[in-house]
């Protein structure tokens, strides 16, 4: 465990990523950390922020408590001014994350943000790219994988993401949620220690349902699903109505909340952490973090990015890696 080493890919090199990336200090990690970066770019971003930079070189035979893994850019770099030409640079980062992860010279990935626009202008692939979690799937072959976020002493799992509201019903079935119940469940036990984690699940409808007055899918589909589960054996208990789950005597029964879509669940979590949040993805074959904001373009380079939530992301990625280790 005093070896684990978390790759940090820097994101898009317009934002903010090299920002709060340079606000890491070694004796304050829990691990070793190498960010995976133009090493150019991040001595032009410190000498505007004004602050020093005498990272080493990244040498896996002696990893140092904070390095920097070179990965030039394809193009010039000014901050706060998206170049569709870095498009491949920002994927080059993830590929070698995930490439250490499978030599295991990398024990989990945390990822910086990037602008899903400028990669779809200018990273040529058979099918759109919708986003970070999405990429990494593909290329894990994974077949789903389920979006949570963690912070203010809350984890909120999600049975649908970005998904515009007047579709999240249609989009909801029975196999769909026994499979996201089943990679939350799982990964709240191998990837967070917990040894019989409880999964509160929230309902679709407001006052979840209220007994078909006000929308019948927890009743024709939602509340049965979770009555056959448990009688399998599954550690679940709900539908809970959304407005009320969030009190203490309910989450003090509970490792996880189960939303069935994005703004259910994150408003609540956001506000207990915001700024300190954590993204994370479960069902992957490896642990993988994230800050929970975007790029910040205009932020960049200005002094005022706060990198309390990259940090948290880290703190996240090690203590999963421990109860990973501990668990095996």
């Amino acid at each position: 465990m005093n070896n684990i080493t978390l790759a940090i890919t820097c994101g898009e090199p317009a934002g903010i990523g090299a920002d709060i990336c340079l606000d890491l200090e070694a004796d304050k990690l829990p691990c070793n950390v190498v960010i995976l970066a133009d090493k150019n770019l991040l001595q032009e971003r410190s000498e505007m922020l004004q602050k020093s930079f005498r990272l080493p070189e990244y040498n896996a035979q002696n990893p140092q408590k904070l390095s920097v893994l070179h990965c030039p850019l394809n193009a010039p770099c000014t901050a706060g001014v998206l170049n569709p030409a870095n498009a491949e640079y920002v994927i080059r980062l993830l590929d070698i994350a995930y490439q250490g992860i499978q030599d295991k010279r990398f024990h989990a990935m945390v990822t910086a943000p990037l602008h899903k626009g400028i990669i779809n202008e200018g990273f040529r692939q058979p099918e759109p790219f919708s986003g970070h979690t999405e990429y990494l799937a593909k290329i894990s072959n994974t077949r789903q994988v389920v979006m949570m976020l963690a912070g203010g002493g809350l984890r909120v799992a999600l049975a649908s993401t970005h998904l515009p509201l007047r579709q999240v019903a249609d989009a909801l079935n029975p196999p769909l949620l026994e499979s996201v119940i089943r990679i939350t469940l799982n990964d709240l036990q191998h990837k967070f220690g917990i040894h019989n984690p409880h999964l509160l699940i929230c309902g679709l409808n407001p006052h979840a349902g209220e007994n078909g007055h006000l929308g019948r899918e927890e009743i024709d589909w939602l509340n049965p699903l979770i009555k056959d589960l448990q009688n399998k054996g599954l550690n679940i208990s709900g539908t809970y109505p959304a407005d009320t789950v969030f009190q203490p005597f309910i989450l003090e029964k509970g490792d996880a909340v189960l939303a069935m879509y994005h703004d259910q669940g994150l408003p609540v979590l956001k506000y207990a952490s915001f700024g300190n949040g954590v993204n994370i993805t479960l069902g992957l074959p490896f642990i993988r973090t994230s800050v929970d904001h975007g790029t910040a373009l205009d932020l960049a380079g200005t002094g005022k990015a706060h990198s309390g939530s990259l940090k948290a992301a880290i703190q996240t990625a090690f203590e999963m890696c421990v109860a990973r280790f501990q668990a095996a």
